[in-house]
This record gives C-alpha cells, structure tokens and sequence, in this order.
C-alpha cells in the first residue's frame, strides 16, 4: 500500500472550492488520465481513466460527505484499490487549503514500477494545481474579474 498526501491553498472561498470539487462529472477538466465519470447516484460514480496507456473502468463510492469539509470515497470491486479523502480547510473569507489523502494498493508489475518511482504524488500534485487553476478561473469568471 502506497499512501500520499499533497496539498494545495485556493484563493477561492470555502464554499466554491468545496462546491466544484463535489462534482464529480467536471474531473476531466483538472484530472490528468481521467476522460469521463459519471454520477450513478448520491453516493456512486463509474469513472473512465487512461494513464500511462493503461484504461480502466471502476466504481467508486462516496462513504463520508461533510459540506466545506470533507468527501472520502473508496472504490469498489476488485479491478482498482484505492480510498482517498479530500479536506478543505478555510484560510479566511476567500482563501481554501486543499488537502488530498490517497491509498492505493498497486496491482501488476507497471503499477508497481510506477508506484515505486512516485508516479501517484506527481499525478496528484499536478491534478491539484490544474484544479486551482480550474476553480479560480471560475471564481474569475463568476464575478467579471479578469
């Protein structure tokens, strides 16, 4: 099992930060490898993802939503292992830290290359600084400023 922690501060309001993240559909825009998840209900998703040339399909399930706070998930089934947390931390009125906490449980000889040379902590430090991007444009965006 590999476990790695990153994160980010947004200058977002809480609220917001926590808003885009909880929908799940607009990952592509901000996650790298990810090309579609879909909403199956409250709390499960079925997500599409290409990375390194490898294409899954899984579920995951959200099993702790706190609003501001906090969304955990864990996948389930048996192709992809994984449970994550996302924290949200107000900074101030429009400041977030982003905190991401990933498990995952490598299967088959690439992932475990990949694993052992930190391919997940890149993966996830590039994909929280895309969803900075994407969430402050969208603050931008929303109240006219450039």
């Amino acid at each position: 099992m590999s476990t790695v922690v990153e994160s980010i501060d947004v200058d977002v309001p809480v609220r917001a930060v926590y808003e885009r993240w909880a929908t799940f559909e607009e990952f592509p825009r901000f996650m790298d490898g990810v090309e579609e998840v879909r909403q199956l209900d409250d709390r499960r998703a079925h997500w599409r993802t290409r990375i390194a040339g490898l294409s899954r399909e899984f579920e995951t399930e959200v099993v702790e939503r706190v609003p501001d706070e906090r969304v955990a998930w864990r996948t389930t089934g048996e192709s992809v292992k994984h449970t994550g947390t996302v924290d949200f931390e107000p900074l101030g009125p429009g400041r977030t830290r982003v905190t991401m906490t990933m498990v995952f449980r490598p299967t088959g000889l690439a992932e475990r290359a990949a694993d052992r040379l930190g391919v997940l902590g890149v993966q996830v430090r590039g994909d929280l600084r895309r969803f900075k991007r994407y969430v402050e444009d969208a603050a931008g965006d929303s109240t006219g400023a450039e």
